[in-house]
């Protein structure tokens, strides 16, 4: 006795070839809308354009920066973070390009230095990323306390960066996101995790 469709030994109709490359084709388009999706609001690359944040990261630097699971609450002291550049800014660079810095103070803490020396509430920080003896150039922090919702960035570079000294505190909000990789050095690829 012949059946209008074919049975699998379970007793389920054979799916046809077409059909299951028709499946096949919307997971495969899933996939890619997912995964350019992810691309940009989960993780973006970014390029380095200066030597702000030496010896940490370098020019031409390629970053891998988080965006979809980075919140202004998990900023903490030492993050590294992409930012809008400041709109109030008139002195460090055109505006419009987004910088690379590193959070050195968070909301309602009072910040200020004494020659290389950064103080926290009246604690010298201990900044272990950066190289012994780092100058912190020739613009001291003013003692000034981080109002809330605002960070307080430096650049590693502290001798040739334009950061908070310049422009003062920044609203959590103007951040992109955390820097967590670089993928990208020297025209090769490297692979370092922050």
């Amino acid at each position: 006795m012949s059946g209008a469709h074919s049975k699998t030994d379970s007793g389920r109709p054979k799916k046809s070839v077409t059909k299951r490359v028709l499946e096949w084709g919307a997971v495969i388009l899933v996939a890619l809308a997912i995964s350019i999706g992810i691309r940009g609001f989960a993780l973006q690359a970014f390029f380095v354009p200066s030597g702000s944040m030496i010896p940490t990261l370098d020019i031409g630097d390629r970053i891998l920066v988080d965006k979809l699971f980075f919140s202004a609450s998990s900023v903490g002291r030492g993050t590294i973070v992409v930012l809008h550049h400041p709109s109030h800014d008139n002195m460090c660079g055109p505006s419009g390009e987004d910088l690379v810095k590193r959070v050195i103070a968070t909301a309602g803490e009072t910040i200020w230095s004494k020659g290389n020396t950064i103080y926290i509430d009246g604690s010298p920080i201990t900044e272990n990323y950066l190289p012994r003896g780092t100058s912190l150039g020739l613009t001291p922090i003013a003692r000034q306390r981080v109002p809330k919702g605002d960070v307080y960035l430096l650049g590693d570079n502290r001798s040739i960066s334009c950061d908070s000294r310049y422009w003062g505190p920044v609203p959590t909000s103007s951040i992109v996101g955390k820097v967590v990789a670089i993928f990208w050095r020297s025209g090769h690829p490297y692979l370092h995790f922050f």
